[in-house]
C-alpha cells in the first residue's frame, strides 16, 4: 500500500488541476494589469449618474494615513484613475485634473469634460485622484440625515434645522471618522504621495473652480513638483467662499438679463426679466406656491411647494451657464402668469443633479475649516437674489461641524514664476474675471484670458482645449495666440419652448 501512496497523490493533484483549468475556462479572463511606478492599475470605466458619456481608464488605489499628524492613524484608500495618452511615446509629465466643489469626485466628473482633454491626451496621460471623502476615496456620506428630501426641507427650515441636520450627519458618520482630516491641505499631501508612488518628477495641474484653490495650494507647497498650472474659474486664496456669492450673482444676472432687454423681440415677449424676478421673489417670500408638475427625470406627476429659495436656486445655477440662463426670461414670464410647473421641474432637476455630484460632508469639512472663520452675514445682501440665508446656513452648519487646521499662510497670495494659464468666463456668477486678475498679479510667468459670453467653467469653450494643450506642451503662456477666442459669441435668450429663434 505504501508503494501506491505517491501515485494516489499524483492522481489527486491531476484531478485538482483539471478542476482548476475547467473553472478558469468558465470564468471571465483575469483583468490585464499595468504598472505605473509602484502602483498596479486594472481596467475600469469612468461614468457619472445621469450622464451617457463614459471613458475607459485604468484604476488603482493608494493607502494613506487619515490623520497625518498621528503615527497611529488608521489608513484610508485613495482612488486613482489613469486615462492613457493616445501618443506612442507620451510625455513623462502627466496632467492631473482637479475637480470643483468642494465635494466633487474627479473620477465621476471627468466624463463630462472629457472632450476638453482630447488634445491633451494626444501628448500626455491624464490622471484623476478622488479627494479623500468623495467618490471612491473613503467617501463621507450621510444617507439617513443629508439626503435629497432633508436637503430640500432646508428651503423652508431655519438655521436651527440646518444645525440639527449637520450634527445628525456627524453622528451618522460615527466616531471612526475624523472629519477634521478632510481638508484641502490633506488633499495636497495625498497628491504628493500619489506623485511619488507613480515615480513622476512633475505634474501639470488643471483645476476648475475649487480645483483652482487646490492647484494654487499645491504650487505653493510643492513648486518643484509642479511644471505648469491651468486655472479655470479662479478662486483667490484670499477669498472666504460665500462672502461674495450674493454680490457676484447679482452682477452676473444683471449682465445676462441685459441680453434680453437689448433684444426687442425678447422684451416684447417677456418684459423685463429683472423686474419679474424681483416681483416673484417678493411674492414667494410671502406665499410659496403649491405646484403640480412632471418630474423631469422620472416623468411622474408630483406635487411640491415652490419657494423663494427654490427660485433663487434655479436662477443661481442656471447663471453658471449663459446657454441655460437664456431660458430664464421665458420661465419667469410663465411664473408671473401663475404657471410655475416648468420652473418647479427645473428646480427639481437641479436638486437631483447637484445632489448626486457633491459629497456634502467633505464640503463641510473644507468649508468649515478654511472659509467659515472669514465669512460674515452682510446686511447689504438682504434684498439680493441669494439674500443672507446662504451665509447664515453655512455658519449654522459649521457651528456643529468640527474644524481641522490649515497653515497660517493658507489665505496669503501665491507667488511663483512657474508657467500658469488663467481662464475666466466674462459672465461668471461665482468667480468673476477680477478674481483671475487678482491671482495673476503674483504670477509673472502667466496669462489670463477672459472668455466672452461664458459663465463658470470654461475649459471646453471654443478653442480653449487647443490653447490649453499648446500651453502645457510649451510651458509658455505668453506665446499663446488667443485670437481664436474672439470667435466666441453671446448666447441669445430663448424665444420660446423650442429654444432660440433663427
Amino acid at each position: 500500500m505504501q508503494s501506491l501512496q505517491p501515485i494516489r497523490s499524483v492522481l489527486w493533484t491531476l484531478v485538482a488541476l483539471a478542476g482548476a483549468v475547467a473553472a478558469r475556462a468558465d470564468a471571465p479572463p483575469a483583468p490585464v494589469t499595468v504598472s505605473y511606478g509602484s502602483l498596479v492599475f486594472t481596467p475600469c470605466t469612468l461614468s457619472q449618474a445621469g450622464q451617457a458619456q463614459t471613458v475607459p481608464a485604468r484604476c488603482a488605489t493608494l493607502r494613506v494615513p487619515e490623520d497625518r499628524s498621528s503615527a497611529n492613524s488608521r489608513r484610508i484608500e485613495l482612488a486613482i484613475a489613469w486615462v492613457p495618452s493616445t501618443a506612442k511615446s507620451p510625455a513623462k509629465d502627466p496632467v492631473v485634473m482637479l475637480a470643483g466643489g468642494p465635494g466633487q469626485s474627479a473620477l465621476e466628473a471627468f466624463p463630462a469634460v472629457y472632450p476638453a482633454f482630447r488634445d491633451i491626451l494626444r501628448q500626455r496621460h491624464v490622471l484623476l485622484v478622488d479627494q479623500r471623502g468623495v467618490g471612491r476615496s473613503n467617501p463621507l456620506v450621510c444617507p439617513l440625515t443629508l439626503n435629497e428630501e432633508t436637503l430640500r426641507s432646508l428651503d423652508t427650515a431655519g438655521v436651527d434645522e440646518a444645525r440639527r441636520l449637520t450634527a445628525a450627519c456627524l453622528h451618522e458618520l460615527g466616531s471612526n471618522v475624523d472629519v477634521r482630516a478632510y481638508t484641502t491641505s490633506a488633499y495636497i499631501a495625498d497628491l504628493e504621495d500619489v506623485r511619488r508612488a507613480l515615480g513622476v518628477a512633475q505634474f501639470n495641474l488643471v483645476g476648475a473652480s475649487y480645483g483652482t484653490r487646490v492647484g494654487l495650494e499645491y504650487l505653493r507647497r510643492h513648486p518643484g513638483s509642479t511644471r505648469t498650472v491651468v486655472l479655470d474659474s479662479v478662486v483667490p486664496p484670499s477669498l472666504a467662499l460665500g462672502n461674495e456669492h450674493a454680490k457676484n450673482l447679482e452682477a452676473a444676472v444683471d449682465a445676462q438679463f441685459a441680453r434680453c432687454t437689448a433684444d426687442a423681440a425678447c422684451t416684447k415677449r417677456f418684459g423685463s426679466p429683472r423686474a419679474r424676478l424681483h416681483e416673484l421673489l417678493q411674492r414667494l417670500h410671502e406665499q410659496p406656491q403649491h405646484v403640480t408638475y412632471r418630474d423631469p427625470v422620472t416623468n411622474q406627476q408630483r406635487e411640491d411647494e415652490f419657494t423663494a429659495v427654490s427660485l433663487a436656486s434655479v436662477v443661481r445655477f442656471y447663471s453658471y451657464a449663459p446657454q441655460l440662463s437664456g431660458m430664464l426670461p421665458m420661465l419667469l414670464a410663465e411664473a408671473a402668469d401663475g404657471q410655475f410647473a416648468n420652473l418647479m421641474a427645473q428646480s427639481r432637476m437641479m436638486e437631483q443633479l447637484i445632489g448626486e455630484q457633491i459629497y456634502v460632508p467633505l464640503q463641510l469639512s473644507v468649508m468649515c475649516t478654511e472659509d467659515a472663520p472669514g465669512i460674515r452675514v452682510d446686511p447689504a445682501d438682504t434684498d439680493t437674489i441669494l439674500g443672507t440665508e446662504f451665509v447664515a446656513y453655512a455658519l449654522a452648519q459649521c457651528a456643529a461641524w468640527p474644524r481641522g487646521t490649515m497653515p497660517k499662510d493658507f489665505h496669503a497670495a501665491v507667488r511663483s514664476d512657474k508657467p500658469v494659464l488663467l481662464l475666466s468666463g466674462e459672465l461668471d456668477p461665482v468667480t468673476p474675471p477680477r478674481y483671475g486678475d487678482e491671482v495673476q498679479r503674483q504670477l509673472p510667468n502667466s496669462r489670463h484670458f477672459v472668455l466672452r459670453g461664458q459663465g463658470h467653467g470654461v475649459l471646453g469653450a471654443g478653442c480653449g482645449p487647443r490653447l490649453i494643450a499648446e500651453f502645457i506642451a510649451a510651458a509658455d503662456a505668453r506665446s499663446l495666440d488667443g485670437r481664436c477666442l474672439d470667435q466666441l459669441q453671446y448666447s441669445p435668450p430663448f424665444g420660446g419652448s423650442y429654444g432660440w429663434d433663427p
